[in-house]
């Protein structure tokens, strides 16, 4: 069912807080031509369209969105502009050799950067702030993750301007965290308000002449067309950026699983408060924990945090009501609080999540069939913010027909496994989940590294 303006303010803190209306532009009506079809305006999408409108201005682009441009993760993240990949440099390694392993990272590093270029040359205030990344280090166990997190980033050629260990003295100059042992920081990421950064570009781009459809709903991709609700778009290169929404396309439904993160919003804090959090430089910040949490402090001065944990839903279900798990929301609170204790009293202002793309390889990928025009990004297993400009630069060089760094980097024309027929995929996710979860309990207790959550991880990431 379609949404109105108020209802999409409603999916999170950053379309709360959007400049701008939000009510959904014109649906596609009828049949159309164009030179590239896109399924989906979140960022994948909107970048693809900004780098090709470059690279060629005479390209008549058209994108297809079921909701409104920056609907989906793109639009309520954590808000890193990370130069995190969810393949681990001795994956890249393996499936295509240490120099390539290591270009991909750097490809990654350098893409933080060209975000914030383009915010920039383009005036969208997104409230950039690249203040890096801090992982406090709050037990023996995480610690030790620490420093072999150095470790291997050491073995491939990275070095303190790139990741460096952090004292216990250290890190408590980031922020005032609580039993914090050490850490590390990392320079390659900002903070940024991602509603901003995605309806900013769409704007951008209806400047530029594209066409953004929205409202209107794609279920197929075929050679040399795109398949809508409202019509058909018939083009050269039909291309799907859909990530945590690609189960719903026909023949996706094993391409990615739909894993929901969850994230809330402190009220403002007042400056006293602010004063003893710290993160004045506005670092992200997350621990070493095994199940993923991450947060950042606004520019007005909140603080948004969030997770994973909850449940994956059988048969890559997605629905409305998944988006609010008020456990996870109070858990969430919780770890905030443990965090930082200062913060006992202070109110939660919004909560909210959505689905991010997993594949089965834990991978992402992007690529284009040369023999069908079929093109593909995504996968980004929550670390899409800044990895969907280098994939649309990347789809760009691809349509084009540019030999280019970027074409050549490991994870284009990668094709991850499909995803296990249900039940079993629904019982092996959350089994995954729920081994994460034990494990973090365990290690808090014991404070040593939990073999189990290890062999997970290290499954997951084989």
């Amino acid at each position: 069912m379609s949404q109105t303006g108020d209802e999409y303010r409603r999916l999170s803190f950053w379309h709360d807080t959007v400049p701008g209306p939000l009510h959904p532009s014109p649906s596609l009506d009828g049949d159309t031509d164009a030179d590239v079809a896109i399924a989906g305006a979140g960022l994948t999408g909107l970048w693809t369209a900004y780098y090709l409108s470059m690279a060629d201005p005479g390209l008549r682009i058209v994108l297809c969105e079921r909701e409104i441009a920056g609907f989906g993760a793109s639009g309520r993240n954590g808000g890193w502009c990370s130069a995190l990949f969810p393949a681990s440099l001795p994956k890249l390694e393996r499936m295509a050799g240490r120099e390539a392993a290591v270009a991909m990272y750097q490809a990654m590093q350098q893409t933080v950067d060209e975000v914030g270029k383009v915010v920039a040359d383009e005036g969208i205030d997104c409230h950039w702030a690249k203040g890096g990344t801090v992982q406090f280090a709050r037990s023996p166990a995480q610690l030790e993750r620490a420093r072999d997190e150095v470790h291997e980033a050491r073995l491939y050629g990275f070095d303190d301007a790139d990741l460096r260990l952090l004292s216990a003295a250290e890190a408590e100059e980031f922020g005032g965290v609580s039993s914090v042992l050490g850490g590390v920081f990392t320079p390659h990421c900002a903070a940024i308000h991602p509603a901003r950064l995605t309806r900013g570009l769409a704007d951008v781009l209806r400047a530029k002449g594209v066409l953004i459809y929205e409202q209107t709903e794609v279920h197929r991709l075929e050679p040399g067309r795109l398949i809508t609700s409202r019509g058909t778009v018939r083009a050269r290169h039909v291309i799907r950026a859909t990530e945590g929404y690609t189960a719903r396309l026909a023949g996706k439904e094993r391409a990615v699983v739909p894993v929901y993160s969850l994230v809330v919003a402190t009220a403002p804090l007042p400056d006293p408060l602010l004063e003893q959090i710290g993160l004045a430089t506005r670092p992200t910040f997350s621990d070493l924990r095994h199940m993923i949490i991450y947060g950042q402090r606004t520019a007005d001065g909140r603080l948004v945090f969030g997770g994973r944990g909850a449940p994956y839903h059988f048969r890559s279900e997605i629905q409305p009501s998944f988006d609010r798990v008020p456990e996870v929301f109070s858990a969430l609170r919780k770890t905030l609080i443990q965090l930082f204790p200062v913060l006992e009293d202070v109110a939660i202002s919004h909560a909210w999540g959505g689905p991010i793309g997993i594949p089965r390889d834990w991978c992402a990928s992007v690529g284009i069939d040369p023999a069908t025009g079929l093109g593909w990004a995504g996968g980004y297993v929550g670390d899409g913010l800044s990895t969907t400009n280098l994939a649309g630069r990347t789809l760009s060089d691809l349509i084009t027909g540019k030999d280019s760094e970027l074409t050549r980097l490991p994870w284009v024309g990668h094709r991850s496994p499909p995803w296990e027929r249900e039940p079993f995929r629904w019982l092996g996710v959350n089994a995954g989940l729920r081994v994460m979860s034990w494990a973090d309990r365990a290690e808090a207790r014991t404070g040593r590294p939990s073999r189990a959550a290890a062999a997970v991880s290290n499954f997951l990431r084989s």
